[in-house]
């Protein structure tokens, strides 16, 4: 399901999910819209703009919270022109299972079609941009939650929080892919997170580094006040490079 205003923009993603397989069950071009067409379709992932009418605010980032609340099965994506991380944290809620955010400037390419089927298999894909500010690397401590990780441990925990593969923070941090597993295992261990599945452990270990930090306040946008809206809480994160499809 795609949700967005403008229809050439639209018109355009459907373009390239469809020649990498997916198939679109509905486009919307406003939250009411969204949520009328994910009710009727129940889609495996939901690609929502952030802003969108009447206002242009945060119409769409409340739709899906909405549409989680509704429907947690369906994975939302959103899409954004400007970097926006007010409230966002109320959508990711007490689970980062099935959810993402991407700059539009990202929408291209492998990352982009892998982030799609990574979330709506479940799992998370933040954008590079929006983890640092959603866990608190640009001022604010961090809860006692991570103390016991060592430096090396969040920068690998931090690119988990992007999507990354293993083998991408290997290569982003120029390490061997066997000392990240090292690292993976060892913040596992840390957080004292349950023996199980490993993609359910990287995405219990993403949600316990995005609510590490005290909740994100600020925005780029400069409409950032007109933007404050009660979204209320609710559930539904890893690494886009190895989702399969």
């Amino acid at each position: 399901m795609l949700a967005d205003d403008a229809e050439l923009f639209r018109t355009a993603l459907a373009d390239l999910l469809e020649r990498d397989g997916c198939v679109i069950v509905g486009q919307a071009a406003d939250a009411d819209g969204l949520l009328d067409a994910v009710e009727r379709h129940r889609p495996d992932l939901a690609v929502v703009d952030i802003r969108m009418p009447p206002g242009h605010h945060l119409e769409g980032l409340r739709a899906a919270v909405r549409l989680r609340r509704r429907h947690p099965g369906t994975g939302v994506l959103l899409l954004s022109q400007h970097l926006e991380v007010t409230h966002l944290d109320e959508l990711v809620g007490q689970s980062a299972r099935g959810v993402g955010y991407l700059l539009k400037d990202r929408v291209t390419g492998p990352d982009f079609l892998s982030a799609i089927r990574r979330v709506a298999s479940d799992g998370c894909a933040f954008d590079p941009e929006v983890v640092p500010l959603l866990a608190g690397q640009r001022g604010g401590a961090r809860r006692d939650e991570l103390a016991a990780l060592s430096a090396r441990e969040r920068e690998v925990l931090a690119l988990m929080a992007q999507g990354r593969s293993n083998s991408a923070i290997a290569t982003e941090l120029q390490l061997t892919t066997r000392t990240v597993e090292t690292h993976v295992r060892n913040v596992f261990l840390r957080l004292s997170l349950p023996d199980e599945a490993e993609h359910n452990r990287r995405v219990l270990a993403v949600l316990a580094y995005l609510r590490s930090a005290p909740r994100a306040r600020a925005t780029t946008s400069a409409s950032a006040s007109a933007d404050s809206v009660d979204l209320g809480r609710k559930p539904a994160a890893d690494d886009w490079s190895t989702a399969s499809p």
